[in-house]
């Protein structure tokens, strides 16, 4: 019997993980992000658009013949007007264009970087805090595959939204003969965008959370601002330089059109991308470059109540929104002293101030701004009456109410945050805008005027807190419908008086039915049913939480 031959057999060299490895299903990735995204990202897009159109439309009317517009252009010259707009050159030749550019980009160019940030921190960290990264990798998945995804899927965004822009803002009239203008203007947008999409992909890697990765992306778009507003307000303007929103507005679109700026962009946006992908090579899945901190080996008294638990996972948020209300209001505040010679000669803004009342024009633009200011705070108490639906959907909800812990208690300790907060962020507002605004008008009564102009609007803040928890509590899949509140509240509150819409849209947003301190007559009873409006809402928001079934993972 003859002995059993055998094949011999090469074993395939195993071949090293090269750098084309670790993109490994990044075209996937980004199919699935941007399916994810189907609904959010055109929403974002279609606002930013509408309501730069809506403005420019505006514009229009507001200032339809050139001693219109050179009247305004004066009232821009201050320093505290160039602060809330943009650079002195613009004010040259006061196109409708060139006044699109100088009010608008500043403004613009911080909602394009939210959207920008929002979009990388919810396709990278969000994912690996959630354990779904983890997942994915465990396939065909390259490490740096899904930071190029939402890179990828960030600049989609912002070169269709700089597309709308240039395809469809000279059929608004701004300057269609300028073609050269409207392309700059979208492809000013986009690349600030690109920007702080490139700043969320470092900020990511350092912090294991998605909050965390986005307020400090959030906090690099506020200094990006504030050095804006502080270089175009001096004399020099060397500290706009500083700033990618200073680069953008610098290119002065319908103006100079001068592209150079933009190349700023482009280094910093490809610098940032590179340190986040480096740093990404630095950490582990799930981790972030920054230690957690040890905490103490034994909870605190307070840490061991759900309000003490609450207020310890919200603190990070109160402590940011409640430094730039304050800073916020006081820059409102600063140009109080100007309002009479800014708004003199702008008829449609007269007309609203008329219909607000109030014994000075500063009195009636103090209510006007006040609207705006409320609806910031508004932002915050959506965030945070929703954090327990975030919590719920990662799967920290179930351990907790396994225990002893009632859903009434839990629910409530975020609720009482949200609203308490909600209430210490106006205070905090109100007294920035008020020691500003005292010191612009060098009335020192005007500071009590304010802070309790700005506390009036907690009822309302508070019913925004209850249609939030209704949401959760009966129609969770549809939580994510509480940020109609806020933004209908700015569209009919600010841009309605503006703008005169019927007074029955007012009506319909509970920040309608407050009354319109320092312009107004204070009156307690809208006070009173908006508080008991709220009560209600949280009431019912929670039996309907009590009565469903807890997503569980």
């Amino acid at each position: 019997m003859s002995a059993p031959t055998t094949t011999p057999t090469t074993e395939a060299p195993t071949r090293p993980v090269t750098g084309g490895n670790a993109l490994a299903g990044t075209g996937i990735l980004i199919r699935f992000a941007l399916r994810r995204d189907r609904v959010r990202l055109p929403v974002w897009i279609l606002a930013l658009f509408l309501g730069t159109a809506m403005t420019a439309q505006n514009f229009k009317s507001l200032y339809p013949e050139p001693e219109d517009r050179a009247n305004i252009a004066d009232s821009m010259g201050s320093p505290a007007g160039l602060a809330l707009s943009g650079p002195r050159h613009y004010l040259d030749d006061y196109t409708f264009g060139s006044m699109l550019g100088h009010q608008m980009i500043g403004f613009t160019a911080v909602l394009v970087g939210l959207m920008s940030v929002l979009v990388i921190t919810r396709h990278t960290r969000a994912e690996e805090e959630t354990n779904r990264a983890e997942l994915v990798r465990s396939t065909v998945v390259g490490r740096h595959a899904h930071l190029a995804a939402a890179l990828s899927v960030a600049v989609v965004a912002n070169l269709a939204l700089g597309l709308l822009f240039a395809v469809a803002l000279p059929g608004f009239g701004i300057d269609s003969v300028d073609a050269a203008g409207s392309l700059l203007f979208g492809a000013g947008h986009a690349a600030v965008g690109i920007v702080f999409a490139a700043v969320a992909a470092v900020t990511v890697q350092f912090t294991a959370h998605a909050r965390g990765a986005s307020g400090m992306a959030l906090a690099v778009i506020g200094v990006a601002y504030v050095l804006r507003a502080a270089g175009d307000s001096g004399s020099s303007g060397a500290l706009s330089w500083l700033s990618p929103i200073g680069w953008v507005q610098r290119t002065y679109p319908y103006v100079d059109n001068d592209w150079a700026p933009l190349l700023l962009c482009l280094v910093l946006a490809v610098g940032c991308a590179a340190a986040g992908f480096t740093l990404s090579t630095r950490r582990d899945v799930g981790a972030g470059l920054r230690p957690e901190k040890l905490g103490s080996p034994v909870a605190s008294d307070a840490l061991a109540t759900p309000l003490g638990f609450a207020l310890r996972l919200h603190r990070g948020m109160l402590v940011g929104f409640g430094a730039g209300l304050f800073l916020m209001g006081a820059m409102y505040g600063s140009i109080l002293g100007d309002a009479d010679d800014m708004l003199k000669d702008v008829d449609q803004i007269q007309e609203a101030l008329d219909r607000i009342g109030g014994a000075t024009i500063a009195e009636s633009f103090a209510s006007m701004v006040m609207v705006v200011i409320t609806v910031v705070a508004a932002v915050y108490v959506v965030m945070a009456a929703l954090r327990p639906r975030s919590e719920e959907t990662a799967g920290r909800a179930e351990p907790l109410l396994a225990t002893g812990l009632s859903r009434t208690r839990w629910v409530g300790a975020h609720l009482a945050v949200a609203m308490g907060g909600g209430t210490l962020v106006l205070l905090l507002a109100g007294l920035g805008f008020g020691i500003s605004g005292a010191a612009s008008l060098g009335d020192a009564g005007m500071l009590w005027e304010l802070v309790g102009a700005s506390v009036a609007y907690a009822p309302a803040l508070w019913v925004t807190v209850g249609v939030a928890v209704v949401l959760f509590g009966w129609f969770p899949q549809a939580s994510a419908v509480a940020w109609v509140v806020p933004v209908y509240a700015f569209v009919v509150g600010y841009l309605g008086q503006i703008l005169q819409f019927p007074d029955w849209m007012n009506n319909i947003s509970p920040f309608g039915h407050v009354p319109q301190l320092p312009a107004a007559e204070m009156s307690w009873t809208p006070m009173l049913l908006l508080t008991l409006v709220a009560a209600g809402l949280v009431w019912l928001g929670l039996a309907g939480f009590r009565r469903r079934d807890l997503e569980t993972k």
